[in-house]
């Protein structure tokens, strides 16, 4: 009997195994389902089958004899409440199962409304831009066209309301001046208005005119008389402040990140209009900014040239000597130096110039101002500049080096111009000789004669450059040997143009003097073969000053004779016989 309900209780355990383990594969298999279809995605489920043991089942033996009813009661209830317990768990099993399933379901049921409500969205998005019409683009407005817009006679009476409103605040006046053109021109855009591609394209003389060339007449006489009323000081704060937006403008173009602060204008057309008015009914007011645009690293650069260059132009428009003047002094100084200027900024700065020199009646206005409240124009440093400019030696001629040549003459007539003989001509002498000896000592013979000319010039001008040679004799001994030799050679001419000789005489005698102690002296050879040379001119001079000395003394002599001889005659004319005199004339 026990060994009966021992199979029996081992049979039902194999059978109860048999059942779970069998609901085990399905829920794994619900669950597996469950995974693809919330990834919605096709995968392939695999198992391993549990292995049976064969021992077992082929151990199994039928029963010997027939079983007790209890013990069969007992296998019935046994097998009843495996089924019940399989049941509840393949329920509870399917719960699970469908508990997890039904947020996938949810998931991509929410998923495909989402992309509907997107699609929808995208489709209605679509209508709506396809039922909305384009916005229609604004016209383009040209300088020229905006500008035709202005009405002289609306300026007119602007400018009397803001004269009236703002009689004591002239800052304020003029950038409400500047604010009406920005209105008249906010319509332009910057394609309309390329200026920065203008003027590293064109020339000075294209640009001149831009943009004023599109201002009628009479904004533009409306707009300088207005100028014309305006304090120096409060133009020269506007100058600046225009210019600084130009620059900045400029910047911006360039992409630097730190720029000048922009003004308050809505167009830069009307920054260049404005700003070309004051300049050429005002140039004058430069002037005083000269120290801010020489010092100032904002002004300053060769990006920043051709703004300048324009300016100044501007200027030269209104004061063809104030053009000359700032163009000196700003400029001028770009060429002096080697590494300060490239080929294009020295093109740039030559136009200029050429373009000044060149306007109608240049020569005769340019001269007459040399001295602009009593300052030179083109000052002694200038003309060393220029010197040294024109002049190089012949390795370092470039292409400019004949445009140089070109315009070194008229600008050399306004360095030296000025009465002869005046206070202000002798002192400019000797501020030039000083510099003029050292030029013509240098080893280049077109800068060295042309140093030399200069060095004669001053010698002429003034009888005090004879003694400031003197002193600085022995230190330029090869300059004043190049300045003998060409007296000596161009005698006559300097005969003529000198006033007195007596200088000069007593300048050679002291070179003579010198020249002996110092060939007592030296012992290098070079040295002093420089000091025979030049005690060989000083001595010949001298010679042709003793001679012209004594032919002007009988020049003299025989002009007091014949002064007293016709004298004479005409205090006894009445004596004379005049058929006598005659015959006497006529023999003679």
């Amino acid at each position: 009997m026990d060994e009966t309900s021992a199979l029996i209780e081992a049979i039902l355990r194999e059978q109860e195994e048999e059942e779970e383990e069998a609901h085990r594969r399905r829920r794994n298999l619900t669950t597996q389902n469950t995974t693809i279809k919330s990834n919605n995605q096709w995968q392939t489920v695999s198992y391993h089958k549990r292995n049976r043991n064969n021992n077992k089942s082929s151990s199994k033996q039928p029963l010997a004899a027939d079983p007790s009813p209890d013990v069969f009661s007992s296998v019935q209830r046994h097998s009843e409440h495996s089924r019940r317990r399989l049941l509840e768990s393949q329920i509870a099993s399917e719960a699970e199962a469908a508990a997890a399933a039904a947020p996938s379901r949810s998931k991509r049921h929410s998923d495909d409304e989402d992309d509907g409500d997107a699609e929808h969205e995208a489709s209605a998005v679509q209508e709506v831009k396809k039922a909305k019409q384009k916005k229609p683009k604004k016209p383009k407005v040209t300088v020229a066209e905006a500008a035709s817009r202005i009405s002289a006679d609306d300026l007119d009476a602007f400018l009397a309301e803001i004269t009236a409103s703002y009689e004591s605040q002239q800052d304020i006046m003029l950038m409400r001046f500047a604010d009406y053109f920005g209105r008249a021109f906010s319509s332009v855009s910057a394609a309309q208005f390329p200026w920065l591609k203008t003027f590293k394209e064109s020339t000075v003389a294209k640009i001149v005119d831009i943009p004023l060339l599109h201002i009628s007449e009479d904004i533009y006489k409306i707009s300088t008389d207005w100028i014309s009323h305006r304090s120096y000081e409060a133009l020269g704060s506007f100058v600046l402040w225009s210019l600084d937006s130009i620059l900045s403008d400029l910047a911006s173009h360039q992409g630097v990140k730190k720029a000048v602060q922009q003004s308050s204008s809505k167009s830069q057309v009307a920054m260049f209009v404005v700003l070309t008015m004051v300049l050429r009914r005002k140039p004058d007011v430069l002037i005083s900014l000269l120290p801010i645009l020489k010092e100032n690293k904002k002004y300053q650069g060769q990006d920043k040239l051709p703004v300048i260059v324009w300016v100044i132009t501007q200027a030269s428009q209104g004061d063809l000597v104030m053009g000359l003047y700032l163009w000196v002094y700003l400029l001028l100084p770009m060429l002096s130096v080697k590494s300060g200027c490239n080929p294009q900024s020295r093109d740039l700065i030559l136009q200029l110039v050429e373009r000044i020199i060149t306007f109608p009646k240049a020569h005769s206005i340019l001269l007459s101002g040399a001295v602009r409240k009593g300052e030179r124009v083109v000052p002694p440093w200038a003309l060393d500049s220029l010197l040294r400019v024109t002049f190089p030696l012949h390795s370092a001629r470039v292409k400019a080096t004949e445009r140089f040549e070109a315009v070194y003459p008229t600008l050399r007539e306004v360095a030296l111009a000025g009465s002869p003989g005046s206070k202000a001509i002798k002192h400019l002498a000797q501020q030039i000789l000083s510099f003029a000896i050292k030029a013509a000592g240098k080893a280049n013979l077109d800068l060295s004669k042309e140093a030399s000319d200069i060095f004669i010039w001053c010698l002429t001008q003034n009888p005090e450059c004879y003694k400031q040679w003197d002193l600085l004799y022995m230190d330029n001994l090869e300059a004043s040997i190049v300045v003998l030799r060409i007296l000596s050679g161009e005698w006559k001419e300097y005969f003529i143009k000198h006033p007195t000789l007596d200088p000069l005489r007593e300048t050679l005698k002291s070179f003579s003097q010198k020249n002996e102690k110092a060939l007592a002296k030296a012992d290098d050879a070079a040295r002093h073969a420089l000091l025979k040379d030049a005690d060989k001119y000083c001595k010949a001079l001298l010679g042709r000053l003793s001679q012209d000395h004594g032919c002007m003394k009988s020049v003299t002599i025989l002009s007091v004779v014949f002064a007293v001889g016709a004298i004479f005659v005409y205090q006894n004319l009445h004596l004379w016989d005049y058929s006598q005199l005659t015959e006497m004339l006529n023999l003679s």
